[in-house]
């Protein structure tokens, strides 16, 4: 710990911007704690707050313009990579989904504060279109909240924090493993929390194969799209389902026959939100409701021809 200090009394702007560039960019690296200590050292004078907010705030752009770029080109299979390294990968496609299109670009104000927001509101922002200048500008003013705050607590309550340096100082080796511990107690709860979310949507999914057989019987299985509306904005439904936009089902859906095969499908990791929706819908007496396994990706692979566009798909399904 005391090394630590050292080096950001001699190289600190320099491993504020490493720290932030690299935690920006997705690593589980806790930057804002260091925020708060260079924010508590300025005011001693070891570090001008102003040059760690501008290299903080440099970080941060260069990470999200990285991020931005790659949703404007690669869309939401950049999205998927992301949730894939995350922590609580799972979900957080669509619970960043349902915040970006409730916020717009707007979100990007307060995202450096949400776990996993953080990381995956850039690259939407690229995939739904947000024009350049309108992400920028919301970027910095995000990145200059974020920053700005962490070395203004840091400065505010700077007494404490150099009790809290030197005490840390004086326990040497113990206060890393005693750090340690912390961050590996962190790491499992998201884990135990991640592997109890999906134990609570474990249900019985049916195959591509399976859905080509049933249309091979004469069945007419009725699709319904669990996306959220940002998530069908970037890819449109499957012609003829029937949406699920959350909450109970809709009167169309509730209309349908109790003995209908149902196949619900959605675009997220691990088709968590189409398998809740399906054990919603079998609670509510549909149940021939399932998942699909591989959500939309699978279904284009399989019926949608290459190159084809949606309107061509509605014409050839109407025809």
């Amino acid at each position: 710990m005391a090394n630590l200090i050292l080096l950001l009394q001699e190289y600190g702007v320099l491993i504020v911007f490493g720290i932030v560039l690299v935690e920006q960019i997705g690593m589980p690296i806790p930057a804002f704690p260091l925020l708060i200590v260079a924010g508590a050292m300025s005011v001693d004078g070891d570090t001008h707050w102003s040059a760690v907010l501008a290299v903080a705030m440099l970080a941060c752009l260069i990470s999200d313009s990285f991020w931005f770029r790659a949703g404007r080109f690669y869309g939401k299979r950049i999205l998927k990579l992301l949730c894939k390294i995350s922590l609580s990968p799972d979900y957080c496609v669509s619970q960043t989904e349902d915040n970006f299109n409730r916020w717009g670009p707007k979100a990007l104000i307060v995202a450096k504060f949400i776990p996993g927001f953080n990381v995956i509101a850039p690259p939407l922002a690229g995939a739904m279109g947000t024009p350049r200048g309108t992400f920028l500008t919301f970027a910095v003013m995000g990145s200059f909240l974020w920053a700005g705050t962490g070395i203004a607590i840091g400065a505010f309550f700077h007494t404490s924090v150099d009790q809290l340096l030197d005490i840390l100082s004086t326990m040497g080796t113990t206060a890393l493993l005693v750090l340690g511990v912390l961050l590996g107690l962190f790491v499992a709860f998201k884990y135990v929390e991640r592997k109890r979310f999906r134990q609570s949507v474990e249900i019985e999914r049916i195959t591509i194969d399976d859905f080509k057989k049933l249309l091979e019987q004469g069945t007419e299985p009725v699709l319904i799209d669990a996306r959220s509306v940002t998530a069908q904005m970037l890819d449109p439904a499957v012609p003829g389902a029937l949406l699920f936009n959350g909450g109970d089902p809709t009167t169309e859906i509730s209309g349908l026959d109790k003995s209908s095969h149902i196949i619900v499908y959605c675009s997220c990791p691990n088709d968590v939100t189409a398998a809740h929706v399906a054990k919603a819908l079998i609670g509510h007496g549909y149940h021939r409701a399932r998942p699909l396994h591989g959500g939309l990706e699978a279904w284009n692979a399989a019926f949608r021809a290459p190159g084809e566009t949606l309107a061509e798909e509605d014409n050839r399904a109407s025809a």
